[in-house]
């Protein structure tokens, strides 16, 4: 769907775009611990959770076959076997960089994210909490709502800059959240529940600036750029759900934190380490202006119009200044 969407929306919108149907993926993350609690606390049996799961997928099954539209392939000349496709993929992953930093930041972020929601049920399970499933469940609701305001966000913010802004700006954030949840979550739950701000909140900005440059790289390979980044986030998945509930079984809620305070200012770093305009691995070439290079021509046009209505007042008054001077000496030569 992501791919689909990089293809149909404009470039001048293509962020905000992508930021509606990201918040919908994000958003069935979120949804989704909400509902196992539910589903933990008023059904017997944990086999409820997946015939749920059986049946929400066979729902959106339908909802595509009836919904999305048919488009023809954008490579109707090529013969593409799973092999090459893979090869491809692997490809890419390898001679871009600006998808290797955006996957390298996808993976540390996504495992700060699952680090997080799998080692909060400990923390809030136990003392001084000893919270229900059910109530635990609900800290999701946290994430909804900051979900909802990333459309937004993007409409005003993401739009304008370059897509490397937004994801310095997301990791920033997140880092201060994860810090501030890290050293408090132990004896006070403001600190988780800042913690789960920072991260849905930063890793929407994240996510969509990255989405949004690499969607940029070949556009007749959209679909293929994003599997390898999904894989590299999918990768950061597995490995922040067991590197957390390791280091929680060995030092608490402080250790598992740790590594995710580390798993962030290495993603800030690698975002740092290459400009928004350079096309090699590592540098600032091309400038550091943050407002993007693609701006819509209406938004270019106003400035150069007000360019051109200053020089056309200027003129004007110019020429009214000529022909005063002009009728002041035929005066005189009259005279």
């Amino acid at each position: 769907m992501l791919p689909l969407v990089g293809d149909l929306a404009p470039a001048a919108r293509r962020a905000s775009s992508l930021a509606i149907v990201v918040s919908g993926l994000s958003l069935g993350i979120l949804v989704a611990r909400i509902l196992s609690g539910l589903l933990a606390a008023y059904t017997p049996g944990w086999r409820n959770i997946y015939w749920f799961g059986l049946g929400a997928q066979w729902l959106v099954l339908a909802l595509l076959y009836v919904g999305l539209p048919d488009y023809p392939s954008k490579n109707p000349g090529a013969a593409w076997s799973y092999a090459r496709v893979l090869a491809s993929m692997l490809r890419l992953a390898v001679t871009e960089p600006l998808l290797v930093q955006a996957a390298l930041v996808a993976f540390l972020l996504s495992a700060v994210f699952t680090s997080y929601w799998t080692t909060l049920s400990f923390l809030l399970s136990s003392p001084p909490f000893g919270y229900s499933n059910l109530v635990i469940g609900l800290f999701g609701l946290i994430g909804v709502v900051v979900i909802l305001a990333a459309p937004v966000y993007s409409r005003l913010v993401i739009d304008k800059v370059a897509p490397l802004v937004s994801a310095v700006m997301g990791v920033t954030l997140e880092l201060a959240g994860v810090v501030v949840g890290t050293f408090t979550g132990s004896y006070n739950v403001a600190g988780p529940v800042i913690q789960a701000i920072a991260i849905d909140l930063g890793g929407q900005f994240t996510q969509i600036g990255n989405r949004a440059a690499i969607y940029s790289i070949q556009p007749n390979a959209r679909n293929r750029v994003n599997t390898a980044y999904m894989v590299f986030s999918f990768a950061g998945q597995l490995t922040g759900t067991a590197v957390g509930n390791r280091l929680y079984a060995q030092g608490g809620w402080v250790y598992s934190g740790s590594c995710s305070i580390a798993f962030t200012g290495l993603a800030l770093v690698i975002c740092l380490a290459r400009g928004p305009r350079e096309t090699g691995w590592i540098g600032w070439s091309g400038g550091w202006t943050i407002r993007r290079d693609d701006l819509p021509s209406a938004e270019k046009g106003s400035e150069s119009e007000g360019v051109a209505v200053e020089e056309a007042l200027a003129g004007t008054t110019a020429a009214e200044g000529d022909q005063q001077s002009s009728g002041r000496s035929g005066k005189l030569q009259a005279c």
